[in-house]
C-alpha cells in the first residue's frame, strides 16, 4: 500500500490581509529561481517571520504569468521517517503516481534516483519546493538524502529550506559554488520604517515613529517581539503609558517570557539548557569566558553549536570570536537563573570578573564584581581602572562606579576619594568635592601609619601622584569660587609633588595656572602657559582632554584678537582626532562647536549652523562635561543673528543647567548672555531686569571676570531712552586700560565708545574709536556680528560717519551696511511675507505642511511642545490666518511652500 499524504501539511499558509511588504526579502528570494541556484536556506531564531515570509512570496509567485510550480511541506517530527517524508515530498513535486506508490517498498537509494529521472524529464518547468520546520529533522538518514538531491536536482528544480538552526547540509561547498542563497536573522529583523507599519496598519497601534522605533530598538527588529508587545499594548491610550512600556519592555515581560520559555528554552537539551543560563550573566561570551563561568571546557563548541542553531546569538565580530544574546533572550535567560540555579549568580559573576581581570579587562571585572556584591574586590579593580578611564573621558562609568559603592569603602580610598571628588565636580557639588579632597588627605594620612590599610591600596600611578592631583582639584575648586590666588597656590603646589614624568598632574598643574593668569586677563602670559599644559596632555597620552583643551586655546586667542589663529587650531585638533578613525566623538563635537562661534562672529550664518548639527549628530550633546552648556549657548546666538528670538531663552535655559563651575574662568556668563540677545530681541526690560539681578554697577572693579558683564551694562544703558552717556564714557575709560594686552577686548570697547558718543550726539568725536574698531590689527576682516549685533544704533553710525572716515576704515564701514539687515519701513503689511518671516518660521511652515503632529514636529526642531506653538502663533499672525490648513494654503497662494 502507499503511504498516506496528509494534504494538511502540504499547504502553504495563506497570505495575510494585512502584510508589511517587503519589497528587499522578495528579491533576495527571488535569487531561488536563478539558473545554477540549488538551495535557498532561510535560517533564523523562533519568531523571526519565516514562515510568513515564505507563505508571501509563494502567493506573489503563483500570481505572475507562468508561475512555477511551487511545493511545499511543513515538517513535523514523524518526517524523521525518511518514507514519509519522501511520499510527501513526491507529492509537493506533483511526481507522485507509480513513484509515490514504489515509496514503502522501495529502498531510498532506488527511489532518490527515479525522483531525479522523473524531474529531468519535465525539463523547462520550473518547481521549488519548501520544506519549512526542517529544524525538527533530526535523522542522518533524511539529512543524506536532501544531501543527494541537492547534489543531482536538475537546473530547473530548486529546494527552499526554513529552519531555526542550520543543517548538517553541504553549505559550505554550495555557497563556494555560488549556488546557495541566504536569508538570515539580520535580513529578516524588521527595519524601523517596517516596524512602525506594522505596529500601526497590521497591529492597529496609535504610535509616533519615535515611539516605534523605540520599540524596534528594544526588540532588536524580533517580528515575534514586536507582536507581543502590540498585543500588550492594545486598548492603552495614554501616550504616557505608551512610553512608559516601551521603556520597560524587557524578555521578563509576560507574553515574552512564556513566548521564549516554551518555545525555545524547553526544547532545548538539559547541557544546552545548563550552558545558556549559567552564562546569561555575560553580555558578550567567547569560549575560554564561557568555560572559566561554567566550568566546562566545550564553551567555544557551544557557542558554535548555538550560532549554527540560531539560537538567538549574534556574532560579534567576523571571526565568530565573540558573540552577544538577543537582549529578550537574554532578560529571558537572566530571569530564569535564579529559579533554576539558585544562589549560583553571584559565584558566577565572580568567576567572570576573575576572567576579565586576568585579560586585562578592568572595566568589565569592576562590573562583575559589583554584581556579585563583593564591593572590596570591585574598589580594588576600580583603582586599577582609574587611570585609563580618565585619560578616555569615560566620565558617566567612573560617576556610575562612585554610586555604586558605599561611602566608607571610598573614604577607605585616597584614590576613590579623589574620583569621587572629581565626581562631585562634574555635578556641580563644590562642597562635595571640597569634602572628599579632605577624605583623600586623611587616607593618605593614615595609611602612613595602617600598614594593613595601605596593603589594600592597589599600587598605581593615581596612588603615587594623589597627593599632586589633591592640589589640581583645589586648584580647580579656587578657581570655581573666582579665588585667583588660590588656583595659583595650589597649581603651583600640585607643580612641586609632580615628578619630572608624571605629564597629566604637570599638563593639569600648568594648565590652572594658566587659566589663572586668564582669569586676571593677562592672555600674554596665558598664552604659553597653556600650550605647554596641551603639550604635556599629549604626552601623557591623554589625547580627549588635549583636545578638549583647544578650546580653551583658541578662546584665548580670541581674545587676543586672533580668531584665525583659533581657526587654525581647531583644524589642526580635527585633523588630529579624524586621523585616527575619530574614536572619541565628543572631544570632536566640542571642536565643530567652536567652530561654529568662530563662523557666526564673521557672520557666515550658515556654515555656523552646519557645524553645530555636526556637533550634535556627533555626539547629541553628550559634549565633554566641561563644555556641554557650549552648543546651547552658541544655538542661541546663531538663532539670534538670524532674526529668531523665539527659542533662545530655552536654549540659554538648558545651558545653564549643564554649566560646571571649576573647569574654566566664566568669561562670559549665561546671564550676561541672556541680557544681550534680549537686547537684540528688543526686550529692553528683560535686559535692565538682568542688570538690577546681577549687581552689576558702573563702579565696578573693571577685572577681567566682570568685562564681559560691564561691557553688557553699557548697552543695556546706551539702551534706554534720555541715557546719561558720561557714566557710560567713564566706565568705558576704565575698561580700556585694563583691556591692556587683549585686542578682542579693546575692539569692542571702542565700538562701544563709539556708540556712546554718537548717541550723544557728538560723531566727530565717536571717529576715532570707531575707525580703531574697524582697522585696528590683526584681522580686522574676522569681526563681522560685534558690528552687526549692534543694530540699529551701529547703522546709523556707520551711515553718520562713512565719509568723514579714513581709508581703509570708510571701506570697512561700507561692507558693514551692506551686510546689514536695516529694518522696512512701517508699512508691515506691505512688506513680502517671504521677508516677514524668519527663516525658522518659515522652516516651522514646511513641516506644518506635512503629516507630522505638534509634538513630532517639535521633535524634529528640537524644541519643546510650547516653543513650537510660540512659532505657529507667530506664522498665524503674520499670514493673517487661525488654524493650521489655512496656513498652509495661504502660504502656498503666496509661493512660500
Amino acid at each position: 500500500m502507499p503511504l498516506p499524504v496528509l494534504a494538511t501539511k502540504l499547504f502553504a499558509p495563506p497570505r495575510r490581509a494585512r502584510l508589511v511588504a517587503r519589497p528587499r526579502l522578495m528579491e533576495l528570494l527571488d535569487a531561488t529561481l536563478a539558473a545554477g541556484q540549488r538551495l535557498t536556506l532561510v535560517s533564523a531564531p523562533a519568531g523571526f517571520g519565516k514562515t510568513t515570509l515564505l507563505g508571501d512570496w509563494r502567493a506573489a509567485l503563483v500570481e505572475r504569468p507562468a508561475p512555477p510550480v511551487v511545493g511545499w511541506v511543513s515538517l513535523d517530527d514523524g518526517d524523521n521517517d525518511l518514507s514519509r517524508l519522501l511520499a510527501h515530498l513526491l507529492a509537493a513535486l506533483g511526481v507522485g503516481g507509480a513513484l509515490l506508490d514504489a515509496v514503502p517498498a522501495a529502498s531510498a537509494g532506488a527511489v532518490l534516483p527515479a525522483l531525479v529521472n522523473e524531474l529531468t524529464r519535465l525539463d523547462g518547468e520550473p518547481r521549488v519546493v519548501v520544506l519549512d520546520d526542517y529544524h525538527v529533522i533530526e535523522s542522518a538518514a533524511v539529512h543524506e538524502a536532501v544531501t543527494f538531491l541537492l547534489d543531482h536536482l536538475p537546473g530547473h528544480v530548486h529546494l527552499l529550506v526554513a529552519t531555526r538552526a542550520d543543517p548538517p547540509l553541504p553549505l559550505a561547498r554550495l555557497r563556494s559554488r555560488g549556488q546557495l542563497v541566504e536569508v538570515r536573522a539580520a535580513d529578516l529583523r524588521f527595519r524601523p520604517p517596517e516596524a512602525e507599519e506594522f505596529l500601526t496598519r497590521v497591529m492597529g497601534l496609535d504610535l509616533s515613529a519615535a515611539d516605534a522605533a523605540a520599540l524596534d530598538g528594544r526588540t532588536e527588529g524580533w517580528a515575534a517581539g514586536l507582536q507581543l508587545a502590540a498585543l500588550s499594548l492594545r486598548g492603552v491610550d495614554d501616550p504616557a503609558e505608551v512610553a512608559a512600556f516601551i521603556d520597560a519592555f524587557t524578555g521578563s515581560h509576560r507574553f515574552v517570557l512564556d513566548y521564549l520559555a516554551d518555545e525555545v528554552l524547553a526544547r532545548q537539551p538539559r547541557h544546552v539548557r545548563d550552558f545558556l543560563l549559567r552564562t546569561a550573566v555575560l553580555d558578550r561570551l567567547t569560549g575560554p569566558l564561557c568555560d572559566a563561568v561554567t566550568g566546562r571546557a566545550d564553551g567555544g563548541r557551544a557557542l558554535d553549536e548555538l550560532d549554527r542553531a540560531s539560537l538567538f546569538v549574534v556574532p560579534l565580530d567576523g571571526q565568530r570570536s565573540w558573540y552577544r544574546y538577543h537582549h529578550l533572550f537574554a532578560d529571558v535567560l537572566r530571569a530564569r537563573l535564579p529559579t533554576e540555579h539558585p544562589g549560583e549568580v553571584p559565584e558566577l559573576h565572580r568567576r567572570a570578573g576573575d576572567w576579565f581581570a586576568a585579560h586585562g579587562l578592568v572595566a568589565d571585572a569592576v562590573r562583575h564584581a559589583l554584581a556579585a556584591g563583593d564591593v572590596t574586590r570591585a574598589a580594588a579593580r576600580m583603582e586599577q581602572a582609574v587611570p585609563e578611564l580618565r585619560r578616555t573621558r569615560q566620565d558617566r562609568l567612573l560617576q556610575e562606579w562612585m554610586r555604586a559603592l558605599p561611602d566608607q569603602i571610598v573614604r577607605r580610598s585616597p584614590v576613590l576619594s579623589i574620583v569621587s571628588g572629581w565626581s562631585a565636580l562634574i555635578s556641580g557639588d563644590l562642597d562635595g568635592l571640597a569634602s572628599r579632597l579632605d577624605d583623600a588627605e586623611a587616607a593618605l594620612a593614615a595609611g602612613e601609619h595602617d600598614p594593613e590599610l595601605r596593603a589594600a591600596w592597589v599600587d598605581t600611578e593615581d596612588l603615587r601622584t594623589a597627593p599632586a592631583m589633591i592640589a589640581v582639584y583645589r586648584a580647580s575648586l579656587a578657581q570655581a569660587r573666582n579665588d585667583v590666588a588660590g588656583t595659583v597656590r595650589h597649581a603651583r603646589a600640585a607643580l612641586d609633588r609632580a615628578g619630572p614624568a608624571d605629564h597629566f598632574v604637570r599638563g593639569a598643574g600648568a594648565g590652572f595656572l594658566g587659566l589663572a593668569a586668564w582669569a586676571a586677563g593677562d592672555v600674554e602670559e596665558a598664552l604659553p602657559m597653556f600650550t605647554e599644559a596641551v603639550r604635556s596632555l599629549h604626552a601623557a597620552g591623554n589625547l580627549v582632554d588635549e583636545l578638549d583643551s583647544t578650546l580653551v586655546l583658541a578662546d584665548m586667542w580670541v581674545a587676543a584678537g586672533q580668531p584665525g589663529r583659533a581657526r587654525r587650531l581647531y583644524e589642526q585638533a580635527l585633523r588630529t582626532a579624524t586621523a585616527r578613525g575619530e574614536p572619541y566623538p565628543r572631544a570632536t563635537a566640542d571642536l565643530h562647536v567652536g567652530l561654529a562661534e568662530l563662523d557666526r562672529e564673521r557672520d557666515d550664518l550658515a556654515a555656523a549652523e552646519e557645524h553645530l548639527r555636526t556637533a550634535r549628530a556627533l555626539a547629541e550633546h553628550q559634549s565633554i562635561t566641561e563644555n556641554r552648556h557650549r552648543w546651547f549657548v552658541a544655538m542661541a546666538q546663531l538663532r539670534a543673528a538670524a532674526g529668531d528670538y523665539a527659542d533662545t531663552a530655552e536654549l540659554l535655559d538648558r545651558a545653564q543647567e549643564l554649566y560646571r563651575p571649576g573647569f574654566y574662568p566664566d568669561v562670559r556668563p549665561i546671564a550676561a548672555v541672556r541680557a544681550r540677545l534680549a537686547l537684540a530681541a528688543g526686550d529692553l526690560a528683560a535686559a535692565g531686569e538682568w542688570a538690577d539681578e546681577a549687581g552689576v554697577t558702573v563702579d565696578d572693579d573693571p577685572a577681567y571676570l566682570r568685562e564681559y558683564e560691564l561691557l553688557t551694562l553699557v548697552r543695556v544703558m546706551l539702551s534706554r531712552p534720555r541715557a546719561s552717556i558720561s557714566p557710560v564714557l567713564a566706565l568705558l575709560e576704565r575698561l580700556r586700560p585694563a583691556a591692556a594686552g587683549r585686542p578682542g577686548s579693546r575692539r569692542e570697547i571702542h565700538v562701544l565708545q563709539a556708540l556712546a558718543h554718537h548717541a550723544a550726539g557728538d560723531t566727530a568725536r565717536a571717529l576715532g574709536p570707531l575707525s580703531s574698531a574697524l582697522t585696528a590689527p590683526p584681522e580686522p576682516d574676522s569681526h563681522v556680528r560685534l558690528f552687526l549685533d549692534e543694530g540699529a544704533p551701529m547703522r546709523a553710525l556707520l551711515r553718520d560717519a562713512a565719509a568723514d572716515l579714513d581709508e581703509p576704515a570708510r571701506t570697512r564701514a561700507g561692507v558693514l551696511l551692506g551686510r546689514s539687515a536695516a529694518p522696512k519701513p512701517a508699512d508691515v503689511p506691505a512688506q513680502p511675507l517671504a521677508d516677514r518671516l524668519s527663516a525658522r518660521e518659515l522652516e516651522v511652515l514646511r513641516l506644518l505642511d506635512s503629516d507630522l503632529t505638534g509634538p513630532e514636529i517639535a521633535r524634529r526642531l528640537y524644541v519643546t511642545v510650547n516653543t513650537l506653538r510660540t512659532h505657529t502663533k507667530r506664522i498665524f499672525t503674520k499670514l493673517g490666518v487661525t488654524t493650521r490648513a489655512a496656513a498652509v494654503r495661504r502660504a502656498r497662494e503666496y509661493g512660500l511652500l
